[in-house]
């Protein structure tokens, strides 16, 4: 039991708020595609996201495992993201930075995803397996992780010549 919950409650309650983050998340890349700036939805997709990668932290773990290192480093990218947005009210090189932080954390958030999707929806489970604790591997995994890739790089350097927001905040 994690917070008086158990690891079922905390399962569903991680995975909601990760389905939020995203769904959110992909709004606001292409608000920031079209210079929309959406600042309750920005903050939805932050605070979100911030708490996906908190909430992994309360799962049980014996050693540091590679989700923990993306937390920690999506954690960052987000305190930078929310200071860029928020504190320096994108101003200068405060606009690409914010850009770039908040789709890197975006990104890890749909990684996690669409590994996930793999290890738990048995028929992306067939086209690549996993050996536990391994991920799921495979040309199938390698190629559906590549087009994701590929997507939020084009639509990040999109958003970063795009995005001109006359005020936020």
């Amino acid at each position: 039991m994690m917070l008086g919950l158990s690891l079922q409650a905390l399962t569903l309650i991680h995975v909601i708020i990760s389905l939020i983050a995203i769904a959110a998340g992909l709004v606001v890349m292409f608000g920031l595609l079209g210079s929309k700036p959406m600042p309750a939805l920005t903050a939805t997709f932050l605070l979100f996201t911030i708490l996906t990668s908190a909430t992994g932290f309360l799962f049980p773990f014996k050693e540091l495992l590679p989700s923990h290192v993306i937390g920690i480093i999506s954690l960052v990218l987000l305190a930078i993201a929310c200071f860029s947005l928020y504190s320096m009210k994108l101003k200068g090189v405060w606009r690409p930075v914010y850009i770039v932080t908040a789709m890197i954390s975006l990104y890890f958030n749909v990684f996690v995803l669409v590994i996930q999707s793999f290890l738990k929806v048995p028929a992306l489970a067939a086209l690549a397996p996993a050996v536990p604790p391994a991920p799921p591997s495979g040309p199938v995994f390698a190629v559906v992780q590549g087009i994701v890739l590929v997507f939020f790089v084009v639509l990040t350097i999109g958003a970063w010549r795009r995005y001109k927001p006359m005020a936020f905040a």
